[in-house]
């Protein structure tokens, strides 16, 4: 691996950065997660239309840039450092992947380059608390978490030449808001069930969306109930969901990882700031040799997590499965970041007047949906085989 980024990444990064200090700073984030929606659609827009970020990794076939998912993975340190509430992440993390590898022909001309302009945002809805084992972060991705053909979950019943799905999934991100849903749905009754996805639209007859109240504001959730909902199957029946749901799982874990990487250096960054203007006993606190122990810490689990999301990055398009060691490490550099960056505040950085808060949310709104970070270490240990052998329950 060269850890050197390329020309083009660099420009990426740097043009992204300079959007995001123009167009997301702390009033605009406010103001944005104030919204119904939970993020700013003008910016979004402007993601879209002057960056092309939400096609950045799909091909130009279908409008995209035609980057590898790398770049997109890269690029999202700069909007972890942000906090960007945008529908980047369930748009073209989660949801463009799918209907990239399993969509028809027809689908994917259909979909994608709304998708990628920014015209469209798209959902995955998957039972709560369901998410990570479904992506394969914390467990074999298999199983009834979609239901298992009993009540609960989401149930697909053909409905003549089409499907018709009827159940329920929470903390779906952006489901609240985005125009087509990903559901995930079990079909064939009880003892022949299996998980198909379906596409719904998000107007569709029959559904309902309400916005939920997230520990993390920076990440929209949204409750949506299918009575009966008309569906479109996603690809063919005989499509294999469940490993294309842990290759996306394997993808989310890099992108994450560089976000959570990205908040982490912006909270230490803002730490490091502060410390440098407070004063007590007629010093600048950052110069107590105590503080800058503890800043030096960060730093060194700050730098350890950015080298992991680095190298998950690079080894996502070669099929490595590493995403998930790297997420567990960076979920745990953001969290001391968030962390000590309130308590070296003083106590005012867990105030709605000031960002820190939100740094501490997002590091723990992501463990809730994705981890924790030990659960995320012991798949990966699972995987490798680590203890096989050993008579060590992991």
């Amino acid at each position: 691996m060269d850890p050197r980024l390329t020309a083009e990444q660099d420009e990426i990064r740097r043009t992204l950065r300079e959007l995001l200090h123009k167009r997301c700073g702390p009033e605009e984030l406010r103001a944005a997660l104030d919204t119904p929606a939970g993020h700013d659609r003008a910016l979004w827009t402007t993601l879209a239309e002057q960056l092309g970020l939400p096609g950045l990794a799909v091909p130009e076939a279908y409008g995209g840039v035609g980057c590898a998912p790398t770049d997109l993975a890269l690029a999202a340190e700069e909007t972890g450092r942000a906090l960007a509430p945008t529908p980047l992440f369930a748009t073209s993390v989660l949801a463009a992947p799918l209907i990239l590898a399993l969509g028809t022909d027809a689908q994917r001309a259909r979909l994608l380059p709304r998708l990628t302009d920014g015209t469209l945002t798209a959902a995955l809805a998957i039972p709560a608390p369901a998410l990570a084992t479904a992506l394969a972060l914390t467990g074999p991705g298999g199983g009834d978490w979609s239901g298992g053909g009993r009540a609960g979950g989401v149930q697909a019943r053909r409905a003549g030449d089409g499907w018709r799905l009827y159940g329920e999934a929470a903390q779906v991100l952006d489901g609240h808001s985005a125009g087509l849903l990903l559901v995930a749905a079990h079909t064939g009754g009880f003892v022949r069930s299996r998980t198909l996805l379906f596409l719904v639209a998000g107007d569709a007859a029959g559904a309902v969306r309400t916005r939920q109240t997230a520990l993390d504001p920076t990440r929209p959730q949204g409750r949506v109930q299918l009575r009966y909902v008309e569906a479109e199957l996603l690809g063919q029946e005989e499509a294999e969901v469940t490993g294309m749901l842990a290759r996306t799982g394997e993808f989310a874990a890099a992108f994450l990882a560089c976000e959570a990487v990205g908040a982490a250096d912006r909270a230490l960054e803002r730490t490091v700031e502060y410390l440098k203007q407070r004063e007590q006993f007629g010093r600048a606190i950052g110069s107590f040799q105590a503080v800058q122990h503890r800043l030096a810490d960060v730093y060194v689990q700050v730098q350890a997590a950015r080298s992991a999301a680095y190298y998950a990055a690079w080894a996502t398009g070669r099929g490595e499965g590493v995403g998930g060691l790297a997420l567990a490490q960076a979920l745990q550099a953001l969290r001391l970041a968030a962390a000590e960056g309130i308590q070296l505040h003083g106590g005012i950085g867990f105030t709605w007047e000031h960002q820190a808060h939100l740094y501490f949310k997002r590091a723990a709104g992501d463990e809730l949906l994705f981890g924790p970070a030990h659960r995320l270490r012991a798949r990966a240990a699972e995987e490798s085989g680590l203890f096989a052998g050993v008579g060590v329950t992991v």
